[in-house]
């Protein structure tokens, strides 16, 4: 039987002197008892009989009775102010709007820059406290922030059947590289919801050990694209490109990117068949790079792709040099529950300069580039090539919802293909007659 509040508090107050005078075996006993009484949870009755009745200071100037009943007021002020907060804020969006697992590294860094180029001017108090957040602190802060910014499209990987018996398959088990250059590559289509047709496809493209990512649009899925944007890709990598590792699809399984890894020493395996997570060092960047920076549009012709890959040009320089990443090193099962433990975020730049596998050179080369990196600039540009996109897909939407009538259905259209007689050299479908 449920037991009035009133008389609930009653019992809260008869009890709570006797409970802080006691020790710890005795306040158990009470404990005891006055849950059996009041049928609340032990943890909440615990912490009422704690709190009844004891003074606790409001301010400087005044002293109350704390009621187990009512909220009490903070104590002390606010250790991270609302200065601390619009810097931390203008700096998640300078960042490419990070967790704070991964915002909090790039900090130094990202504050470093943006001073450099004079894009922000932070008071001395309100920089040390920005440099010495916590990650949970930092969510804490931009958590307002992020509720003010709250269609995904369908696989089209086709399986090539061609060559599979002389690709070794690799597995998650097997991915023990210590050094740069294995990669894993997958395609992203922008087919906007309807596969009809040609549209772009954007070449990802993850290194296994650095995180290091590069993309590619692609103007769609053949052979040739494929190997065209592998090679461009190659020289852009700041180290030696030693292994590809794909999914089944036919763009590439093929003869053409075989004697492409074969030409260029290069070893060649694909993942096993329906299984994601073989590749899920590319499979993350899919959406964390790729779908957040084009969304689910639909992409077709020179002129788009011109447009994407000059996005992709800006976006590397964010994600490889600026953006920290995090590697899960160990995943242990007890039971039900699985726990996770990664190492210290730290972006691929920073992963390549400690390799001891990469040249001189290379780590010169990138690290002047870091050296004239403007955060802000390339998130403004960002921006505008992200405005482009968008037209793209506008310019697209009107063409659509303004065809004449007595024009043919659109091939991209879902549910009405374009009709036999429309097609050229075909015949028009004879009429059914009536049985007599």
């Amino acid at each position: 039987m449920k037991i009035p509040m009133a008389e609930r508090r009653i019992l809260t107050k008869h009890w709570a002197k006797e409970y802080q005078k006691a020790n710890r075996k005795e306040k158990s006993r009470i404990l005891d008892r006055f849950v059996r009484e009041t049928l609340h949870n032990r943890v909440y009755a615990a912490r009422i009989l704690r709190k009844e009745g004891k003074q606790v200071w409001i301010n400087a100037r005044t002293v109350v009775r704390a009621d187990s009943g009512k909220r009490l007021e903070r104590r002390r002020p606010k250790t991270y102010g609302d200065d601390v907060q619009k810097a931390l804020v203008t700096l998640w969006e300078h960042s490419g709007y990070l967790c704070g697992k991964r915002l909090v590294p790039a900090l130094p860094d990202l504050v470093e820059a943006l001073e450099r180029f004079e894009e922000i001017d932070l008071e001395p108090d309100v920089r040390r406290k920005v440099l010495t957040l916590s990650p949970a602190t930092a969510d804490r802060l931009l958590a307002p922030e992020r509720r003010k910014w709250n269609g995904r499209g369908r696989g089209g990987t086709k399986p090539g059947t061609l060559l599979k018996s002389q690709i070794p398959i690799r597995t998650f088990a097997d991915w023990d590289e210590n050094q740069p250059g294995f990669v894993e590559i997958d395609l992203v289509g922008h087919e906007g919801g309807h596969a009809e047709g040609d549209y772009l496809q954007t070449l990802d493209v993850t290194d296994v050990h650095t995180g290091w990512s590069e993309q590619r649009a692609l103007l769609n899925k053949a052979r040739c694209w494929v190997v065209e944007e592998m090679e461009e890709i190659r020289k852009r990598l700041p180290f030696s490109l030693k292994g590809i590792d794909s999914d089944n699809g036919g763009e590439f399984i093929n003869d053409h990117l075989m004697e492409y890894c074969e030409e260029n020493k290069i070893s060649f395996t694909r993942a096993r068949p329906y299984r994601k997570n073989d590749n899920c060092y590319v499979e993350q960047k899919n959406y964390s790079i790729v779908r957040r920076a084009v969304g689910y549009g639909r992409y077709e012709g020179e002129e788009a792709r011109a447009v994407l890959n000059a996005l992709y040009d800006v976006l590397r320089l964010r994600t490889n040099w600026l953006q920290p990443t995090m590697k899960l090193i160990q995943k242990q099962r007890t039971g039900s529950r699985v726990t996770k433990r990664y190492d210290e975020p730290k972006s691929p730049y920073r992963r390549v300069l400690e390799s001891a596998a990469v040249s001189t050179q290379d780590k010169a080369r990138i690290k002047a580039t870091f050296e004239i990196l403007n955060p802000a600039a390339l998130n403004r540009q960002i921006a505008e090539l992200q405005k482009r996109v968008d037209q793209l897909t506008r310019r697209r939407d009107y063409a659509r919802t303004h065809q004449k009538p007595d024009a043919p259905p659109p091939s991209c259209l879902p549910g009405s293909p374009p009709s036999p007689a429309s097609r050229k050299g075909a015949k028009a479908p004879r009429k059914r007659l009536k049985p007599k």
